[in-house]
C-alpha cells in the first residue's frame, strides 16, 4: 500500500509539471528600451488576462493595487515587467498582440531581464565579472537585482519555464550602448548561441527578434546604432531586426514614450505571429486624440506677444500647447474641468477645451502633479495666487470694457502709503484710477468723487485694473457722458491670502476686518491729501465684488456718516437679519433712503453667490436698492464688469 501510495503522488507530480505545447515562451533581456522608460497608462494596467503570464525575474512587493508577486512563479503580465521601479516595455504589447493574433488555445509567457545601459558584454558569461568591476555606480543596483549576474537569471528562469512550456523566441532590445562598436554583432550572436545551447533550443525554430533603436526623426542620441542593428542578420541568420520607424520618442530622444513602446511591441508581436504561421492581429490600442486646430481660431488676447497658444476658436474653444520635454503627465485645469494634455512624440503636449463662457478665466496647467502658471500666458494675480488667465471674446456688446480709439483715456497710477493703523505698521500698495481730464492744466483745481472699489477673496488691488478692466470700463463710460469723472482706488483688503476661517457674518466677520481701520484711517487720509478730491461723505463711494462686497457692507453700513453710495457684485454676504444687522441700520427706511443716495447689487445667472432673497428682503422694508442679473455668466468677471457698468452712471448724481 505504501508504495502504491509513493507511485500515485509520483505520477501527481510528474503531471504537475507536464510541459505544455500550447504555452509559448520568450525570453526578453537588453538594456534600457527594454527594462520600459515610459510610465504605463490606464490601458496598460488593466490585466490581459490568463492567456498572457510572466514569470518574474525578481521579487515585487506588495502594493496597494497588486499582492506581492513571487521571482519565477507564474502571474498575469501586468507592468512592469522588468523589475518594480521600471516601466512599460516592447514586451508588454508583444504578448497582447501574440493573444490577439494565436489561437485561443495557445498562451504566451514572458520571462523579462533587462539591466539600463548595459553593454552587450554583461550577457556573456565570460566577460560579466570583469564587467561589474568597471560598472557605473548607478548601475551596480539594477546589476545586483539579478544577483550580478543577468544571463544567468535568465537562464534558470528558462529552463524553470521549460518545465511548463516551449520556449519559441527571444527579445532582445540593445545596442545603444554599443553605438558604432564592430563586434557587437558577433557578441549578439554569441549571447544567442550561449541561450540555444544552455536551454537545448533549435535555432531554426526560435528567432531573435532585435529591435532597433529611437529615431526621433533622424535626431535619436543613439541613431548611429541603426544601421548596426540593421545589419545584425548578416552575421546572425536567425535573427529578424523590427524596426522603430515611426515610433514616438520621449523628450531625451533615447527612449521611447508609452505610444512608442506599444507600437513597437506591437511590431514584435506581429513578426513572431507571421514566423508561427498566423496572421497577425492588433489588440485595441486608445490612441491619443489628434487635436486640429480651426482656421479661424485665434491667439488669445492674454497671450503673452510672440506666442501662438492659447487660441480660442468661433465656438469658443480654447486651445492650449507646451513644451514639456520631461513631463509624464500633463493637465490643463480651467472653469472647474481638467483636461488631459495629448503628447505629440516630440517633447510638446496640446489640449482642447469644451466651449467656454465668454469673459475672462483663470487656468492652470499641472506636471505631474504640480500646478504651474503657463507660460505662454500673461499672469493674474487670483486664487491667492499668481495664475493663468484667458479672454473668451464678446462681441460687440462687449465694448464698453474694450478700449476705444477717439476718446481720451484716464491712468491707473500705482502708489505706497503709510499705514500705522494696519496690523504691522506697513507700507502699503494700491491703484489709483484718475480720469482724463484730471490732467488737463484748465482743471488743475477741480475736485473729484472718489469711488472705493474692492476685489474678491484670493485676489488682489491689480484684479480690478487687469482682470475686471475698470480703466476702459471708465474711459468709456465717461467719455459718453454715461458716467461722471470720479477717482478709483483699489487696494488688496487684506484678502489676497484663503479664508483663515473665523466667522464670516455681515457685521461680525473676522477675513479682511484688519483693513478697515487702515481704510479709514490711513487710506481715505492719505487719497485726500494726495490727490484733488470732494472728501465729504457726498461724494464718497464703495462697491465691491464677492467678499469686496462682504467688505463694501461692512464698513459702509457702520460708517454712513462717510460714505453715500453702495454698490455690491456677487456680494459674498451671509447670515443677514436685515432687520437687526450693523444695529438695525434698514429699520428705518427713509432715514436710510436719505443717507444713501443709490444702492446696486448684481449677480450671475449661474453664479454660486445671489443676492436676490437679500434684495427681496430689503424692498420689503422698504429699502430703495436696485439690481440685475447678468444673464449666462456666474462668478467670474464678465459678471462684475457688467454690473460696474451698470453702477457707475448712478454715481454722484441726485
Amino acid at each position: 500500500m505504501k508504495k502504491l501510495l509513493t507511485l500515485f503522488f509520483c505520477l501527481c507530480a510528474l503531471g504537475a509539471h507536464a510541459q505544455d505545447p500550447n504555452f509559448y515562451i520568450f525570453l526578453c533581456f537588453g538594456q534600457s528600451n527594454m527594462e520600459g522608460a515610459a510610465r504605463p497608462e490606464a490601458q496598460d494596467l488593466k490585466s490581459p488576462g490568463p492567456r498572457f503570464l510572466w514569470m518574474p525575474a525578481v521579487d515585487y512587493p506588495a502594493t496597494d493595487k497588486l499582492p506581492a508577486r513571487k521571482m519565477g512563479e507564474w502571474t498575469e503580465a501586468i507592468p512592469p515587467l522588468c523589475r518594480p521601479n521600471t516601466g512599460l516595455t516592447p514586451a508588454d504589447w508583444f504578448g497582447r498582440t501574440l493573444v490577439a493574433s494565436l489561437p485561443e488555445n495557445i498562451k504566451i509567457g514572458v520571462i523579462h531581464v533587462a539591466v539600463g545601459g548595459i553593454d552587450i558584454k554583461g550577457f556573456l558569461p565570460d566577460s560579466i565579472s570583469a564587467y561589474i568591476k568597471k560598472a557605473p555606480g548607478w548601475m551596480k543596483g539594477m546589476l545586483e537585482a539579478y544577483n550580478n549576474n543577468p544571463y544567468e537569471r535568465l537562464v534558470t528562469l528558462a529552463k524553470k519555464a521549460q518545465k511548463d512550456g516551449v520556449i519559441k523566441g527571444i527579445l532582445m532590445h540593445q545596442g545603444e550602448t554599443n553605438t558604432g562598436d564592430p563586434k557587437w554583432a558577433g557578441m549578439v550572436k554569441q549571447v544567442y548561441d550561449n541561450l540555444c545551447s544552455d536551454l537545448k533550443l533549435k535555432p531554426e525554430d526560435v528567432n531573435l527578434y532585435a529591435g532597433n533603436i529611437v529615431q526621433a526623426g533622424g535626431k535619436g542620441v543613439c541613431i548611429g546604432c541603426k544601421k548596426q542593428i540593421d545589419e545584425l542578420p548578416l552575421t546572425l541568420h536567425t535573427s529578424q531586426v523590427i524596426s522603430s520607424d515611426d515610433c514616438t520618442n520621449g523628450p531625451d530622444r533615447l527612449h521611447f514614450d508609452a505610444a512608442g513602446y506599444r507600437e513597437l511591441g506591437c511590431r514584435y508581436g506581429e513578426a513572431v505571429a507571421r514566423f508561427l504561421g498566423y496572421e497577425p492581429k492588433r489588440p485595441h490600442i486608445d490612441m491619443p486624440k489628434r487635436i486640429e486646430v480651426p482656421a479661424d481660431a485665434v491667439t488669445a488676447e492674454t497671450a503673452i506677444p510672440g506666442n501662438e497658444f492659447p487660441k480660442v476658436d468661433k465656438e469658443r474653444r480654447a486651445y492650449f500647447r507646451i513644451q514639456a520635454p520631461q513631463a509624464r503627465k500633463v493637465v490643463v485645469d480651467i472653469c472647474s474641468k481638467k483636461y488631459d494634455m495629448q503628447p505629440d512624440g516630440k517633447g510638446g503636449f496640446m489640449a482642447v477645451t469644451d466651449p467656454l463662457p465668454v469673459g475672462f478665466h483663470y487656468y492652470f496647467m499641472n506636471i505631474d502633479g504640480v500646478n504651474f502658471i503657463d507660460p505662454a500666458s500673461e499672469t493674474f494675480f487670483g486664487c491667492n495666487r499668481e495664475s493663468g488667465g484667458i479672454e473668451i471674446p464678446e462681441g460687440p456688446e462687449g465694448d464698453y470694457y474694450r478700449p476705444q480709439q477717439g476718446i481720451a483715456h484716464g491712468q491707473v497710477r500705482s502708489i505706497y502709503y503709510h499705514s500705522p493703523n494696519s496690523k504691522f505698521g506697513e507700507w502699503r500698495h494700491a491703484l489709483v484710477y484718475t480720469p482724463a481730464e484730471y490732467e488737463l492744466s484748465k482743471n488743475a483745481k477741480k475736485r473729484y468723487p472718489v469711488l472705493y472699489l474692492q476685489h474678491g477673496m484670493g485676489e488682489g488691488e491689480t484684479s480690478w485694473a487687469i482682470q475686471g478692466k475698470m480703466q476702459h470700463i471708465m474711459d468709456n463710460a465717461i467719455a459718453s457722458g454715461e458716467a461722471v469723472p470720479m477717482l478709483v482706488v483699489m487696494e488688496s483688503g487684506d484678502i489676497k491670502q484663503p479664508f483663515g476661517g473665523g466667522n464670516n457674518q455681515a457685521g461680525r466677520s473676522e477675513y479682511g476686518a484688519t483693513f478697515y481701520p487702515v481704510l479709514l484711517n490711513d487710506l481715505i487720509p492719505y487719497i485726500d491729501a494726495n490727490f484733488r478730491t470732494k472728501s465729504d461723505r457726498e461724494n464718497r463711494a464703495m462697491a465691491g465684488l464677492s467678499w469686496g462686497g462682504h467688505q463694501t457692507f461692512d464698513v459702509v453700513l457702520q460708517n454712513l456718516d462717510k460714505f453715500a453710495w453702495l454698490g455690491t457684485f456677487s456680494g459674498a454676504i451671509f447670515g443677514l437679519d436685515v432687520k437687526t444687522a450693523y444695529n438695525g441700520v434698514f429699520a428705518n427706511a427713509d432715514e436710510f433712503n436719505k443717507k444713501i443716495h443709490y444702492m446696486y447689487m448684481n449677480w450671475g445667472s449661474d453664479d454660486f453667490i445671489k443676492s436676490g432673497d437679500i434684495v427681496k428682503q430689503l424692498r420689503e422694508l422698504g429699502i430703495k436698492v436696485d439690481s440685475s442679473e447678468s444673464a449666462g455668466t456666474g462668478h467670474e468677471f464678465l459678471t462684475w464688469r457688467r454690473g460696474l457698468h451698470e453702477f457707475i452712471p448712478h454715481l454722484f448724481k441726485k
